[in-house]
């Protein structure tokens, strides 16, 4: 029996049937670890998965730990809204890092701004947002109009599922209620910085009023890029085209002669945070991207070093 998984909790699933819902047990000798909201698979009369098919999209993080393993957010997703908010949350390196997530995975990058309502001037908010990639779609908000809903809904129509990623206290869930007519309850923010508290505490896949379908997730704190060197580029296309007309193909854009791009910083037509931004997220994503085996010698190789350093101080101590 073909389902879809909905909801991943630590020792079961539910899966959706055209009829119903099902719960769904992991593979024998396997976790649930290895499934993520929205794959399909093949359970038996017992409701056993006894296959997952394979996944056209696919977003996961690097998780929490020293160890080099990853984290599944979601699966088969075409559309991402990355959400933000017209306040103190709008914040271009997070965006980037979700856009890069996006395009990592192939799904559809959308910006929602929420709190369009609340906010004196929404246009600037989406200038900025639409300053960072060529052509990136941006829709600012009030999650409790109709129309405003319909505009987000439009991206993401029957057949086809989109998922909300985004801080806590962006208003994802108020988007969740609007869009699939749910009715879970909301969380208000702190007024200094406007975080906010997670009221969505796993993901789970829901249908949508217009015939889509929705994976809510919990707000991030930390998104840990993983393998996403070809997002990172797709995103900051600006500054790779600029690159190539470098004097040096190795250059570090750093002092050397012949940078194309510190001539374009020092002309006034880019700005250098946004430098800074594309390489911490190129080396973050190589420090992330390692293998197990690679991340366990670092850190060998780290504790070797503080315990000669450790006995090299003692033994001008005279110990």
């Amino acid at each position: 029996m073909p389902l879809r998984i909905a909801a991943v909790h630590r020792d079961r699933m539910t899966g959706l049937s055209p009829d119903s819902e099902h719960p769904l047990l992991a593979p024998a000798g396997q976790t649930t670890g290895g499934f993520a909201v929205g794959d399909w698979v093949l359970a038996n009369d017992a409701n056993r998965i006894i296959r997952l098919l394979d996944r056209r999209t696919e977003l996961k993080r690097r998780a929490a730990g020293t160890d080099a393993q990853s984290q599944l957010i979601a699966a088969n997703v075409d559309v991402l809204f990355i959400t933000s908010s017209c306040n103190a949350d709008f914040n271009p390196a997070r965006l980037e890092r979700y856009l890069a997530l996006a395009n990592r995975a192939g799904c559809y990058p959308v910006v929602v701004l929420t709190k369009a309502d609340t906010c004196d001037d929404p246009d600037d908010y989406i200038k900025q947002a639409e300053a960072l990639a060529p052509f990136l779609t941006v829709l600012s908000v009030n999650a409790r109009d109709e129309e405003d809903l319909h505009r987000v809904a439009e991206w993401c129509p029957a057949g086809q599922t989109g998922a909300l990623l985004g801080s806590s206290g962006v208003g994802k869930t108020t988007l969740t209620n609007g869009l699939t007519g749910s009715v879970d309850a909301t969380a208000g923010i702190r007024e200094d910085d406007a975080k906010g508290r997670h009221t969505t505490t796993f993901r789970s896949l829901r249908r949508m009023t217009n015939g889509g379908w929705l994976i809510d997730t919990p707000g991030m704190r930390a998104l840990r890029l993983l393998d996403a060197g070809e997002g990172v580029d797709a995103v900051f296309a600006d500054l790779l085209e600029l690159a190539a007309a470098c004097r040096f193909s190795d250059c570090s854009h750093q002092g050397e002669p012949g940078c194309a791009i510190e001539a374009a910083i020092t002309a006034g037509e880019l700005d250098p945070d946004r430098l800074n931004r594309w390489q911490k997220l190129q080396r973050e994503d190589r420090y992330n991207s390692e293998t197990v085996a690679e991340a366990r010698a670092r850190h060998r190789e780290f504790g070797k070093m503080i315990k000669s350093v450790q006995r090299a101080h003692k033994g001008r101590k005279g110990y």
